[in-house]
């Protein structure tokens, strides 16, 4: 079998599923004799590749940023994971939508310039800070989803049962709800 080509994608979040798959200690040797990472936030690869076999994607969608990676990841990507509640539910990163702001200009107004203690005001820069998405969402109101892994974060042995099954071939499948078909 060739080696899988894997990677990892960090939208918004807190990275806390990335750690739990750093979490996986010796196993990552053991992964790494088997498949190429070819995408992370844990590597200096600047542009996502093409033809990847699997990309666990972490975080909800956010911004224009995110929206652009995700919509890249699905076109080059065979199979794709939400990795971790705010993937699968977009979680801590959407309470901005129940914040009752009509729009994410309100909410940079709220972040930047009710909240701030100095220098108040709203960063006009462009590439300082990607334009909010008027809603934050889950990966799979963006694009299609194989598989979902939930968990905040997704516990390093679930991460390791799957990763196992991927590479063994199968398609994966893990007792009760922690992994569910997109």
């Amino acid at each position: 079998m060739d080696r899988l080509r894997v990677a990892t994608v960090w939208l918004g979040g807190c990275s806390g599923c990335h750690m739990s798959f750093l979490d996986l200690d010796e196993f990552l040797i053991e992964l790494a004799g088997k498949i190429d990472l070819v995408y992370s936030p844990v590597i200096d690869v600047k542009e996502y590749p093409e033809n990847v076999d699997v990309c666990l994607v972490e975080g909800a969608v956010c911004n224009e940023d995110n929206l652009e990676i995700i919509h890249k990841v699905r076109q080059r990507t065979k199979v794709l994971v939400s990795f971790g509640d705010c993937a699968v539910t977009a979680n801590v990163p959407a309470i901005r939508n129940q914040l009752g702001l009509n729009s994410s200009e309100s909410v940079l107004q709220r972040a930047y310039v009710e909240g701030a203690q100095a220098n108040a005001g709203i960063p006009k820069e462009p590439g300082l800070v990607p334009a909010l998405l008027e809603r934050v969402q889950p990966v799979h109101e963006v694009v299609h989803v194989d598989y979902f892994l939930t968990g905040c974060p997704p516990p390093a042995e679930t991460i390791k049962l799957l990763m196992t099954q991927v590479l063994s071939g199968a398609a994966p499948h893990l007792e009760g709800s922690q992994l569910k078909f997109g």
